[in-house]
């Protein structure tokens, strides 16, 4: 572009140090979560197969999907850690959004599913095992708040974190109100309040599962991430020292936890060459914004053309 161009960029190295002792800890978070829900889902298809109960059937569905979604939330964590490459300069650090999004989709088939099958049994509902539902699901109450437990330290700053503790608490939950539904169905007899206790469990893990959904599908299409204002990013480079204009401004999730910024800054050529102005943005990116990964690029307003770029968002 014939333009005089310096770029500065911050890892925030500290930061990755202590990302991989968090990453060993939600290991075992991660194992230990799988090895409990599966033991929910086996008791809870037996129980549900034995007691005729479509709402442990439902949690039954649920609890396999957070198996499989923790199981991709771990593998994800895995990946991102993977040293970067010549082709993957990022590494894999975008595993951990795909991660989310599969884990949301499957969460959203899983449901649609046992739905449907609550909804064919409210007809003819079968007899119903009070008993073992109410064991069965207290069980169930029980190991998922233990599980929800592992990841509530962080779980507002990893999406896929989370994601994990926001569907453990919910099954939680959610098993104690199968609870209170085999309670009713043993002192009333009414077969039928299994069925719609199904239907509501189907419902409330839509709801949940919704916020996920959409929080990973903006990350996925490098939408800025949520808790950071683009307006007052762009608000702070504009107010930098000797800058004139702010373009070709982009912020985006290279991760469920970390972010980049690229934007092009103009200023006048005698105080591009200042060598504290990029350490300084940079640093304050990082501190006040929580954006690892920052590009600047100076561009000296009194330049023969302007940046083809200058017009663009």
């Amino acid at each position: 572009m014939g333009h005089t161009a310096a770029r500065g960029h911050r890892h925030g190295g500290h930061d990755h140090e202590h990302g991989h002792g968090r990453s060993a800890s939600y290991g075992r978070a991660f194992a230990v979560g799988i090895a409990l829900n599966l033991v929910i889902v086996v008791g809870e298809v037996i129980g549900g197969a034995a007691s005729h109960s479509m709402a442990l059937v439902s949690d039954a569905a649920h609890n396999a999907s957070d198996v499989l979604g923790l199981a991709l939330a771990w593998g994800a964590a895995l990946l991102s850690r993977r040293r970067p490459s010549a082709r993957r300069t990022y590494g894999l650090r975008r595993a951990s959004i795909l991660a989310a999004l599969g884990n949301a989709v499957m969460l959203l088939v899983a449901t649609g599913g046992v739905g449907w099958e609550a909804i064919r049994r409210l007809g003819a509902p079968p007899p119903v095992h009070a008993r073992v539902v109410i064991v069965v699901a207290a069980a169930a109450a029980v190991a998922n708040a233990v599980s929800a437990l592992l990841f509530a330290a962080d779980r507002k700053r990893d999406l896929n974190v989370g994601s994990a503790f926001t569907h453990l608490a919910g099954d939680a939950v959610i098993a104690l109100g199968v609870v209170g539904s085999g309670l009713v169905v043993a002192a009333t007899g009414w077969s039928r309040l299994d069925p719609i206790v199904g239907l509501v469990v189907s419902a409330l893990v839509l709801l949940a599962t919704y916020g996920v959904l959409r929080r990973s599908l903006d990350l996925a299409l490098d939408a800025v991430p949520e808790g950071i204002d683009a307006d007052a990013v762009r608000a702070y480079l504009a107010s930098l020292p000797g800058v004139v204009e702010v373009h070709d401004l982009h912020i985006w999730g290279m991760s469920t936890t970390e972010t980049v910024l690229t934007a092009h800054l103009v200023m006048p050529s005698m105080l591009a060459h200042d060598p504290c102005l990029l350490l300084d943005a940079e640093r304050a990116l990082h501190d006040r914004f929580h954006i690892e990964h920052s590009t600047l690029q100076i561009e000296p307003s009194d330049a023969a053309a302007p940046c083809r770029l200058a017009t663009h968002a």
